[in-house]
């Protein structure tokens, strides 16, 4: 199955300080900081046939953070790298001038009755002196990344920096992505904690924000940048992602992004004649779309 039957469109509204929306992008904010594109994967039960193969596809001018709830996914692309990313985990792509890779099911667990298979792929924006840097990949264990807590609050910095504390990921502009989980209900300020534009992915349990109850599988973008003071309920899983935007407005169509049209239209036309670095032994193909 490809990632679209696993994403989980939500609508957009203004509720006051903030807007509740589905995830990126959405009809009134494109982007969050340098965030362009997330897909929720899930969560939904997998194996007796039903596995995750997205076949071979191209990117350029962006680089994708994949990071797992539950499951496990085979990563392989065509610089080289062949990748089992599991839960707590970060994949960190840097499609540059281009790259084309593929996701799969592992082996071990295509022989499994069934599994619950969660998480996000989520794009980040290159800054434009970053766009057609050359591909490059890079994945730390859960281990790897600061994890911290703070009363009844769990932290992991997944990306970026926060907190005074900065994730090994090699991002190439001011971001975070910072993931929480509060054991009890409480009140949470993160103003000065988090630089720049601020989106919130409730993942689990439900926020209070402007008098609004915002369940599981909304995604709110804060008016301020900077500033955060939100209601956790109890058992409450959360997502913070943004950072400082990009000066130049982005294009986007499929899986190409560029500050350029032009870019845009080049990639399409080396996609469409197959001239395009490919991954080892895979001779799958995904066309432009309409093609």
């Amino acid at each position: 199955m490809s990632t679209n039957d696993l994403v989980i469109p939500e609508r957009s509204r203004d509720i006051g300080d903030f807007i509740v929306g589905r995830l990126l992008p959405f009809r009134k904010k494109r982007m969050v900081g340098p965030f362009i594109f997330i897909d929720h994967m899930g969560p939904t039960q997998m194996g007796n046939g039903k596995f995750m193969d997205v076949d071979q596809h191209p990117h350029i001018g962006l680089a994708t953070l994949t990071y797992l709830l539950s499951g496990e996914v085979e990563h392989a692309d065509s610089i080289g790298t062949k990748q089992l990313i599991r839960p707590g985990s970060v994949n960190w792509m840097v499609a540059g001038s281009g790259v084309s890779h593929t996701e799969r099911t592992p082996l071990a667990l295509r022989q499994a009755d069934s599994y619950l298979m969660h998480g996000y792929q989520i794009w980040v924006a290159l800054p434009k002196e970053f766009e057609k840097v050359a591909p490059s990949f890079h994945h730390f264990s859960a281990d790897e990344l600061p994890h911290w807590q703070e009363e009844d609050i769990d932290f992991r910095l997944i990306a970026g920096e926060a907190f005074g504390k900065k994730s090994p990921l090699p991002v190439h502009s001011p971001l975070f992505m910072l993931e929480l989980k509060s054991a009890s209900a409480g009140e949470i300020d993160l103003s000065g904690k988090l630089k720049g534009e601020i989106g919130i992915c409730v993942v689990k349990g439900a926020i209070q924000a402007c008098k609004n109850r915002v369940e599981a599988g909304n995604l709110l973008v804060s008016k301020e940048e900077d500033v955060c003071k939100l209601s956790l309920e109890a058992a409450s899983h959360i997502i913070f992602f943004g950072g400082e935007a990009l000066p130049e407005k982005r294009h986007i169509y499929w899986n190409f992004v560029a500050s350029d049209a032009q870019t845009i239209e080049n990639a399409k036309e080396k996609w469409e004649a197959w001239d395009w670095p490919k991954v080892p032994n895979d001779e799958t193909y995904v066309p432009l779309p309409g093609k």
